[in-house]
């Protein structure tokens, strides 16, 4: 389980490198962890956002919808 956060500004995923984070660049950090797991970035997105939703215990649940593009 878990999930993917921007919370570093200083430290920018490649290729941002230099910049400053932005949390538009999480998908960067979400396509890293597919290729390291082997899962397509829909897929990463799909579970980390269920992940969120369970941990939170929030009642709308993420296994079906894009939550990126």
């Amino acid at each position: 389980r878990m999930f993917i956060e921007t919370d570093c500004p200083f430290l920018a995923p490649v290729p941002h490198r230099g910049k400053r984070n932005e949390p538009a660049f999480v998908l960067e950090t979400a396509r890293r962890i597919g290729q390291l797991r082997g899962l397509s970035l829909e897929k990463v997105g799909q579970q980390t956002s269920a992940n969120f939703y369970e941990f939170f215990n929030l009642t709308e649940r993420a296994e079906n919808k894009v939550l990126h593009r």
